[in-house]
């Protein structure tokens, strides 16, 4: 079994390419996060401007990847122009196995083309195309079917493109690939606007070999009933991660209208299983996953002047963007949120940190920080999806000052126009769907991306909502730095976070057996936490500072499923956390 070594890198500047063999990287460090966080210390210099020439995008898969079910990710790393730090984010559909198929561990772009061009991975052949035809084109996933009928090699292939927000360098612009899948989070869309990276195409023939295919097949078959068989993963299927819907409602722990409320009746009425009874027209798995939890919704809309003429739109959904685009906006009726989603989709941006900085926008409106002056004579109001997907071409196209402060985030635009209190950002980053409690929130602010599936905080909160109680503050810390830690391991094998209850350090232990590979439990859960530090090594040459995070009060003034949220608390267990890392150590 020959473990991913190769690393491709693609230099725009100089139209150039050439592979490096880095056996040791991929040894030390596995793949994934670990492998793509040492590289980002390697090829980003200090300070580098994240829309400039000198940051890099690295992708990187894992040793799992291509063999196992549900190692279906890639992580995607740069220096985010959304916080001004660390960027990572990952996603799904055909992007790792291609990768991975074509022969290489990771792929390393650096320098930025002085004319659109589209990059296209033909094994070991990396061809410059002229991408002036289709820059332009802001529709993602029109952009996606152009490539695809120029480039051979269809079947075991991925196409990463940008949409219009990625060209005009939206902060949380979003790359997506495979249509329905995205690398979301941090606006890896703006670094290959900045670039003038239109798409990468990469399909791969390669197959991977084993060393023991009896072990190989009773691992893979045991992983494969696992998934199948875990009623986790079934609700996945059947309902989506959008089954998260109503009962995060009924825990009154949803943000609704800016997090004003954190409970509406009206959300159940964009609940997950309401979309799937009138609205599913499909699910979609990634490549190598047998859940299949992308839903798609079909939106069927007649002609104005056609009658008996029907339009069908086919619109992926998550819970995220329900809560971002729907109870978040207080829109609560599901054509509605489609129809919105639909057009951030086209545009190619996060629907997260867009939907958290419309409802911003909303509330300074109301409160009359910003006027029809600086919304191009819209009229924000909670729940007109009309007037929010003008907003969101306005975004996209930088229309203003104004827009163009809005896509730079919440954490900018506040800092301009006033709101700080209810500006939802932490680190930066826009809030994910969660008022569960303090340790949601703890998660968001130490977290290495400022996400909701660092750490899983959220998760914390539930469970300790069961037992009555809180963790003291160094209980927590220690909880959620050994969670996070873990899941270094996980995004570097590249597993599905969703499976993170199957692939237990014994099964990852078995799945390398049966590769010819041996891997020490212990050793493993060590590694997670040197792959944490390196990340915080980034953040810290970069100027992060745990001092220097923002608590909006927002958080302290809506009702949580533990009640009002103590500041005090918080601070003390974002200190204990930091304790457990090379900051700590240090004072």
């Amino acid at each position: 079994m020959t473990l991913p070594s190769k690393v491709l890198f693609i230099d725009l500047s100089k139209r150039a390419f050439h592979v490096e063999s880095r056996p040791n990287l991929f040894k030390e460090y596995i793949g994934g996060t670990g492998v793509a966080a040492n590289l980002l210390l390697d090829y980003c210099p200090k300070n580098a401007d994240p829309l400039g020439p000198d940051n890099p995008i690295i992708f990187a898969v894992g040793p799992l990847t291509g063999l196992y079910p549900l190692a279906s990710k890639t992580v995607a790393m740069f220096k985010s122009p959304l916080t001004g730090n660390l960027g990572e984010s990952h996603a799904g559909g055909r992007s790792a196995v291609a990768i991975r198929s074509a022969g290489y561990g990771a792929i390393v772009i650096v320098g930025s083309s002085e004319t659109p061009v589209y990059l296209a991975v033909h094994g070991d052949s990396v061809n410059f195309r002229d991408a002036s035809g289709i820059w332009g084109i802001v529709h993602s996933v029109t952009v996606g079917r152009v490539v695809r009928e120029l480039e051979p090699h269809s079947g075991m292939r991925t196409i990463m493109r940008i949409g219009g927000a990625g060209e005009n360098l939206v902060s949380y612009a979003c790359v997506t690939t495979e249509t329905y899948r995205h690398f979301g989070r941090l606006g890896l869309g703006a670094v290959f606007g900045s670039k003038k990276l239109k798409a990468l195409v990469v399909p791969g023939n390669e197959s991977i070999e084993v060393d023991d295919m009896k072990k190989y097949r009773e691992t893979y078959d045991s992983i494969y009933r696992k998934a199948v068989d875990s009623p986790i993963m079934k609700k996945y299927h059947d309902i989506g991660t959008a089954v998260n819907v109503s009962p995060l409602n009924q825990l009154k722990a949803i943000p609704v209208m800016n997090l004003k409320r954190s409970y509406s009746p009206e959300v159940e009425d964009i609940s997950g299983e309401k979309l799937v009874e009138n609205y599913l027209g499909r699910r979609i798995a990634c490549t190598h996953c047998p859940v299949a939890c992308i839903h798609i919704a079909a939106l069927r809309e007649p002609y104005e002047r056609e009658p008996y003429f029907f339009k069908t739109s086919m619109i992926s959904y998550d819970y995220e963007p329900i809560y971002s685009l729907g109870s978040m906006l207080g829109i609560f009726d599901i054509p509605g949120f489609l129809k919105l989603m639909d057009t951030v989709e086209a545009w190619g941006l996060d629907a997260m940190s867009l939907g958290v900085a419309l409802a911003w926008a909303t509330e300074a409106f109301e409160k009359g920080l910003i006027t029809e002056k600086e919304t191009l004579d819209l009229k924000l109001q909670w729940g007109d999806h009309q007037t929010y997907m003008k907003a969101v071409e306005f975004v996209a196209r930088s229309s203003t000052d104004f827009y163009r402060s809005l896509g730079k985030g919440v954490e900018y635009v506040s800092s301009i126009y006033g709101g700080e209190n209810f500006a939802l950002s932490f680190g930066s980053n826009e809030m994910a769907g969660y008022h569960t409690g303090p340790l949601c929130y703890v998660n968001y602010l130490t977290g290495m991306r400022h996400s909701h599936l660092d750490s899983a905080g959220y998760s914390l909160d539930q469970r300790m909502l069961n037992k009555g109680e809180l963790l003291n503050p160094d209980e927590a810390a220690e909880q959620l730095f050994k969670e996070e830690s873990w899941r270094q391991i996980l995004s570097s094998l590249v597993v599905c976070f969703f499976a993170r209850g199957i692939y237990d350090s014994g099964t990852i232990s078995n799945s390398f057996e049966a590769l010819g590979v041996f891997v020490d439990e212990q050793e493993m859960l060590e590694l997670g936490s040197r792959i944490l530090e390196k990340k915080l090594e980034f953040k810290i040459r970069e100027g992060f500072s745990p001092e220097n995070l923002r608590i909006p009060n927002r958080i302290l003034e809506t009702e949580s499923p533990h009640g009002k949220i103590n500041e005090e608390y918080l601070r003390e267990t974002i200190k204990a956390y930091y304790n457990f890392t090379k900051l700590g150590k240090k004072s």
